[in-house]
């Protein structure tokens, strides 16, 4: 995993399509937009469909 340190305003790109800026920093909360094409999925991971577990397979 990269850590990396930011300051409001400033910004990260992911590839040649995905641009991440950091918009406010208020205490514990860090407030991010994110600009990516429409195909691209951007989504909070609790908001993520749980994977439901394969079955193990019978010897």
């Amino acid at each position: 995993m990269l850590v990396l340190s930011r300051k409001e305003s400033e910004r990260i790109r992911l590839g040649d399509s995905i641009v991440v800026t950091v918009v406010r920093v208020s205490g514990d909360k860090v407030r991010l937009g994110i600009e990516a094409p429409p195909d691209v999925l951007v989504l909070r991971e609790e908001l993520e469909p749980h994977k439901q577990p394969k079955p193990a397979e019978a010897p």
